[in-house]
């Protein structure tokens, strides 16, 4: 792919990205999700850590990521935030008017579990409308690393981002 191709996909996956995230108004999870406080990281658990990003409570999401600085966390955009609490601040203004969106884990997701870090990787799918109510779906690239810390699984370090290319369906 040409370098100004590449420019132009991936400046219409931003823009499809932002207007999905900025067109429905936010509904609350019904999940009730928790970090998860024993046993090991599983499905389930990678799945509510997203259903907290679905339901537009950045307060609540704040449950399933370590504190303090010293931990990066990569983001469509920006480029990076070196804490949870600047995570937070980045998102909120974009998470308050944002339109209603789901994430469904993809079932190549895997988990790396390895003492008290656990590791995981795959791909998910973003769903939402247009302003027009044309459905749309953009697939997203996740790594994480989770820790557990007194006996809770916490996100140290996460990377989520949108390809170049659309994957073919």
């Amino acid at each position: 792919m040409s370098r100004p191709m590449f420019a132009v996909s991936v400046t219409v996956l931003m823009a499809f990205a932002l207007n999905v995230a900025a067109q429905n108004p936010p509904v609350p999870s019904s999940k009730g999700a928790s970090a998860k406080s024993s046993g090991p990281v599983d499905q389930a658990y990678l799945q509510s850590i997203w259903d907290g990003w679905a339901s537009n409570d950045v307060e609540k999401q704040g449950q399933f990521y370590v504190q303090g600085p010293g931990h990066l966390f990569f983001d469509v955009a920006p480029l990076k935030y070196t804490s949870w609490e600047q995570y937070k601040a980045g998102v909120a203004p974009s998470l308050k008017d944002s339109p209603k969106v789901t994430f469904t884990l993809n079932d190549d997701i895997q988990i790396h579990p390895e003492g008290k870090i656990t590791w995981v990787d795959g791909t998910l799918n973003m769903e939402g409308a247009s302003p027009q109510g044309e459905k749309q779906t953009l697939t997203l690239r996740w790594t994480a690393i989770l820790e557990q810390q007194d006996g809770r699984w916490l996100i140290q370090h996460e990377h989520v981002s949108v390809p170049a290319e659309t994957p073919q369906q």
